[in-house]
């Protein structure tokens, strides 16, 4: 969409008082953005629209600001917007029943009505989380799913960097202004999905965090897809909207098991209860999506986890064979232990586990503690 075009589109949205629901209503009412603005007060009062909205609308007071906006937009490298009739707008979104009337995209508009799936969790994740996810985003993006968050630092952004490690496809929704990027240590992942995917906001330039915005941004995120991952999340974690929301829906939940006396379990093990469906690998997600889904991505090239680990195992001798066994992937182990079990001495013990690591398959935590990579 061109954006001169969108300007009665966008200072609808500016306009005061006027939030997503609102805007349907009145363009189900008028027709269009410029028919909403040429009603009369007391047109827009039968539709039960505050006084002071009204009189905003009547008075055409967002006008100038869209113009500047669209004037800023302008020099944003590959910014769209898009409206709720055009055929580049999310399908699935327009299901639920508050839609977005306007999106400000970056990136690349096709992939938004792509089959999608979101990979969300606590900010905090366990090196078992971790991994789970990065597989998980890693495994469905190379089946040829696109993989939505929002791209909020843990579950978020390692789902993310799993899909693109795979060179798939992701989509980053934001409860920002797309032209803003408040998270530094996602700067380059903003930039990385910006270059594989797209970024999505209905938030206004220049808009920076509150926190009632992420409750917004979180029906945006699961009214796209079909269905999402949860991973890990306390009991009171945000993510459990998201989920929430996609089962209001009807979209597929699906949640990753963790170790009961964890906190950050809750979340994922409660939703399990309550019948999401229990997930350990990408199959189990592929298997509950559509048909002519399923039909339509591309056959798994990679062999299945435990294969994967044999092949590895099998690839390594001597010293690499003898610490690889002594690893786990969910409980590091200390460098002393290995160094006890291995029967090495401490240089050979060091320069065998850089070279595991250089490998990818293994990982080096905090404390000279190691683990192994899940594959």
């Amino acid at each position: 969409m061109e954006l001169d075009a969108s300007l009665s589109w966008l200072a609808l949205t500016l306009t005061p008082g006027v939030a997503a629901r609102l805007s349907a209503r009145l363009l189900r009412e008028f027709g269009s953005p410029d028919e909403v603005f040429r009603a009369s007060s007391a047109q827009l009062r039968a539709c039960s629209v505050p006084v002071q909205t009204a009189q905003a609308v009547v008075k055409k007071e967002a006008f100038k600001r869209a113009e500047k906006d669209l004037a800023y937009l302008r020099k944003i490298d590959g910014c769209r917007l898009l409206h709720w009739t055009e055929l580049e707008y999310p399908q699935n979104l327009l299901q639920i029943y508050d839609p977005p009337v306007l999106l400000y995209v970056r990136g690349d508009v096709q992939l938004l009505n792509s089959p999608t799936i979101s990979i969300v969790g606590t900010r905090k994740p366990t090196l078992y989380g971790t991994q789970m996810a990065e597989r998980l985003g890693r495994d469905l993006a190379a089946r040829g799913l696109v993989i939505v968050s929002g791209m909020a630092r843990g579950i978020d952004a390692i789902g993310h960097q799993g899909a693109l490690a795979a060179k798939g496809r992701a989509i980053g929704v934001l409860g920002i202004g797309i032209n803003v990027c408040y998270l530094k240590e996602n700067k380059k992942l903003y930039d990385k999905v910006l270059e594989r995917g797209a970024i999505i906001s209905e938030f206004p330039l220049h808009m920076h965090p509150a926190p009632e915005n992420f409750p917004i941004r979180n029906r945006v995120v699961a009214g796209m897809l079909l269905g999402v991952v949860v991973v890990e999340g306390a009991e009171y974690s945000g993510l459990l909207i998201t989920a929430r929301l996609a089962m209001e829906f009807g979209r597929e939940v699906f949640g990753v098991p963790g170790n009961a006396t964890q906190e950050v379990s809750f979340a994922p093990n409660q939703l399990i209860k309550q019948g999401a469906k229990l997930v350990t690998c990408a199959e189990d997600v592929i298997e509950e999506l559509p048909t002519p889904v399923r039909a339509a991505l591309v056959q798994a090239e990679q062999p299945e986890t435990e294969q994967r680990n044999r092949l590895v195992k099998e690839s390594l001798e001597g010293a690499s064979r003898r610490i690889y066994e002594l690893l786990q992937v969910d409980q590091p182990v200390h460098i002393d232990d290995i160094v006890e079990r291995s029967g090495l001495n401490s240089s050979e013990v060091l320069a065998t586990l850089f070279e595991l690591e250089m490998k990818g398959i293994v990982r080096q935590l905090p404390g000279k503690q190691f683990s192994k990579v899940l594959l």
